[in-house]
């Protein structure tokens, strides 16, 4: 796994057009485990600073006693209608482990260790979904689908 400086500094493009993704609206969505193994899907807010992506948590809220328990998470960034704008500009997804980092007061903060990024859109000419990734240990990799 890495950080997100890590991935920013093997791929900087790709890592900025994911940052534009994800920032392109506040709340994204996220996956965690529940205590039975069940998925669990809330919101979110992410953040980039110091080299990291972070998340946080009101005390006490379930999905930061998932990520206690479990710290397997998935994040996925907004996306937008296209009927509504006119284009796909595609959406990001991370997955990876979060980590608590000290937070103010009783909330919670987590700094995610990524295992995979991946930007789903379509192809110039809008036929064809390309599907871009990274992981750690194999890198930058593009497919392209029918």
């Amino acid at each position: 796994m890495a950080g997100w400086a890590d991935f920013e500094a093997q791929q900087p493009e790709f890592a900025s057009r994911v940052r534009k993704l994800m920032r392109s609206r506040k709340h994204l969505t996220m996956a965690t485990l529940r205590r039975d193994g069940s998925p669990r899907i809330s919101g979110t807010e992410v953040q980039f600073a110091g080299g990291q992506l972070t998340i946080g948590s009101m005390p006490g809220a379930v999905k930061a006693m998932d990520l206690l328990r479990d710290g397997r998470i998935a994040i996925h960034g907004p996306t937008h209608d296209p009927v509504k704008s006119g284009s796909w500009r595609g959406e990001a997804k991370i997955a990876g482990r979060a980590l608590e980092t000290p937070a103010e007061g009783d909330a919670h903060a987590f700094w995610i260790d990524i295992d995979e990024v991946v930007i789903t859109r379509l192809n110039e000419a809008r036929d064809r979904l390309v599907i871009e990734s990274w992981k750690p240990a194999r890198g930058y990799r593009m497919t392209e689908r029918a």
